[in-house]
């Protein structure tokens, strides 16, 4: 989810905790509890610091083993530890699980995005990604916006959010069947299917699907349950060859192969150079498809400039690519 999401998610997970009593009857662990949810429900992206260093590294490691099975529990005990230290005579066991939970949720809630995250490492790299909720959802962020207020208002918390998140799990499961009903749909149309990709957009019956079959790409979207295709690519293998390659051992290109499912890629010759470029599926928008990597190599079979990231037009690209480290 986006950072305000995960905020208010955590001062809603503090508003729960009132429902426990040792949190409840002492209002020094209440305060420690708050601060420890709202931190812990943001604690996995930190990781987005490593934007400052490239696009590359941010690529590769956003969502990555900040979101693990390990660094879960090592969040919640730094996390709850650090907060101990200043407040020493609270509850420590109470302070810790529900730090914890902030950040077990944080995880959880991630995958169910198009982006998704590296969740069940170090058992397996793959990335989780089930594509049912945007990474910003207005329903879910009003709904806490609401909760927040109530409770500024005088609402128990306990139960206001216990009320809330109720909605919220059935909201949940109306977005999985939405999703559900489009796969369907799609296997009824293509008995073929490799593979499928949804990304749900800001508008409730709106969806942007990324199909593959075994001999072509499909972009399409759906709307109110009608599925249009709206490009189609033929399904090339990456060809064994040394250009190839060696774009393949860029840091970018690398970044990007790691990352995307569903890409397209193309070769395209000039003067003085070659130029490898790969295009992610998965997000096109207002017919254009934002997430590249580039790469150019100049005829003595050397790397000339490379970019990896999010783009929405050529000329930007093209000014990216005069960098050679490309920052952001």
């Amino acid at each position: 989810m986006d950072t305000g999401t995960h905020v208010v998610m955590g001062v809603a997970l503090g508003g729960l905790a009132t429902l426990d009593p040792t949190v409840h009857n002492d209002p020094t662990l209440f305060s420690a509890v708050l601060v420890g949810t709202i931190i812990g429900s943001h604690a996995p992206d930190f990781d987005t610091i490593l934007k400052l260093r490239n696009n590359a590294v941010y690529i590769r490691h956003h969502r990555g083993i900040t979101h693990s099975i390990p660094a879960v529990i090592l969040w919640g005990i730094l996390l709850a530890g650090i907060i101990h230290l200043f407040v020493p005579q609270v509850n420590f066991l109470h302070l810790w699980l529900w730090t914890f939970l902030a950040v077990v949720i944080h995880v959880f809630v991630d995958i169910f995005n198009a982006y998704g995250t590296q969740a069940y490492r170090p058992f397996t790299n793959k990335w989780v990604a089930h594509g049912f909720i945007n990474t910003f959802d207005p329903y879910i962020f009003i709904l806490h916006i609401a909760g927040i207020f109530a409770w500024m208002l005088g609402a128990n918390p306990g139960y206001t959010w216990l009320v809330i998140y109720a909605v919220i799990t059935l909201y949940y499961i109306k977005r999985y069947m939405d999703k559900r009903e489009i796969i369907k749909k799609i296997h009824d149309y293509f008995p073929d299917v490799k593979q499928i990709a949804t990304s749900p957009t800001l508008k409730q019956n709106f969806w942007r699907v990324a199909i593959t079959t075994t001999d072509n790409f499909y972009v399409g979207k759906a709307e109110n349950g009608h599925i249009q295709i709206v490009d189609e690519f033929k399904k090339v293998p990456l060809p064994d060859t040394e250009i190839i390659q060696l774009a393949k051992e860029d840091k970018n290109v690398s970044a990007f192969l790691s990352f995307s499912p569903v890409y397209r890629w193309e070769i395209n010759d000039y003067d003085d150079f070659t130029e490898v470029r790969f295009i992610d599926l998965r997000y096109r928008s207002k017919g254009h498809y934002p997430f590249v990597a580039v790469v150019q190599i100049d005829d003595n079979m050397r790397i000339m400039s490379s970019y990896t990231g999010w783009i929405f037009s050529e000329q930007k690209l093209q000014s990216k690519l005069l960098f050679e480290d490309n920052p952001i």
